[in-house]
């Protein structure tokens, strides 16, 4: 049986009106106590709230599956650059240093022909669940 999993509304990025390719980036936290999970998934929602002024971002959903002590996020990119500037972001950085050795962080990035959300959370679904994609 597949715990519940929570994610938030769709949050719009300066990149929003993007057409063609973007880069999906899929990251999936696993805590080693659930005490640890709220403050996670609140610095997740304090990264979102800068959202709509991060260069290159077309947007971004968090999750959450709390009784496997799992959160994270699926956010969309208009490229590699824009991804990177965020993952170097001081605002990521002090929450990734924050949280280093508290649980396993796991990511991943593929390119997607376009925005397309019911294509996108299909593909990322095997890797909210800690489950390797169909080949």
């Amino acid at each position: 049986m597949s715990a519940v999993m929570l994610r938030s509304r769709w949050t719009s990025g300066p990149a929003a009106d993007i057409v063609g390719p973007v880069l999906v980036a899929v990251t999936a936290y696993q805590a080693d106590r659930a005490r640890d999970l709220p403050g996670i998934y609140r610095a997740g929602i304090a990264l979102r709230r800068d959202w709509p002024d991060l260069e290159g971002a077309v947007g971004m959903w968090l999750w959450t599956r709390p009784l496997e002590l799992r959160c994270g996020s699926v956010s969309i990119w208009r490229d590699e650059q824009a991804l990177r500037g965020f993952v170097g972001w001081p605002e990521h950085v002090t929450i990734v240093r924050r949280y280093r050795g508290r649980g396993r962080l796991t990511s991943t990035t593929w390119n997607a022909a376009g925005f397309e959300p019911a294509a996108i959370w299909s593909e990322a679904r095997p890797h909210l669940r800690n489950e390797a994609p169909a080949q």
